[in-house]
């Protein structure tokens, strides 16, 4: 029993510690599907199932080039995108000022918006309050020509009868 549980602990790790393990073919996968085929199909390079296809040969013959040479994933994309511009990228590379204005603008616009409504709110209230302070005095009580008219205009709505 004991050779038997040293025997699943010891293929426990070498499973866990050899599946994470990048091979050159895993790394081709991975780069080639952050790529695109730049023929006009809108495809991942590595799916491009466009018939005579004229450049996903060509880019999947410099990708296996570059995985072989074992420079960088950073360093063959940016390869690919100095080579055959940006469009070639699935995604486009972080960092940057745009890319971190994109990020920040939407919610400083959001901020800057709440602000405007509590300061709009608040200024209504004041100008609501100065109105108050500004007539202390209650209405006048109605005159007897007003109160008679009053009763006047609602003999002639009631509809009751």
């Amino acid at each position: 029993m004991l050779k038997r549980s040293l025997n699943l602990a010891t293929l426990t790790l070498l499973a866990f510690t050899l599946l994470g393990a990048a091979t050159p073919d895993t790394r081709f996968d991975q780069l080639g599907h952050k790529l695109m085929c730049t023929c006009g199909c809108s495809e991942i390079l590595l799916e491009c199932n466009h018939v005579g296809c004229p450049d996903s040969a060509r880019l999947i013959a410099a990708l296996h080039r570059q995985v072989e040479s074992g420079s960088s994933d950073q360093a063959i994309l940016t390869y690919f995108a100095a080579t055959y511009g940006p469009i070639v990228l699935a995604a486009p590379f972080r960092g940057g000022l745009f890319d971190s204005a994109a990020w920040v603008v939407p919610f400083a616009v959001l901020l800057a918006g709440l602000l405007g409504i509590v300061l709009l709110v608040r200024l209504w209230q004041r100008r609501h309050a100065r109105l108050l302070a500004a007539s202390p005095t209650p209405p006048a009580p109605p005159t007897p020509a007003e109160t008679a008219l009053r009763d006047r205009i609602r003999s002639e709505t009631d509809y009751s009868n």
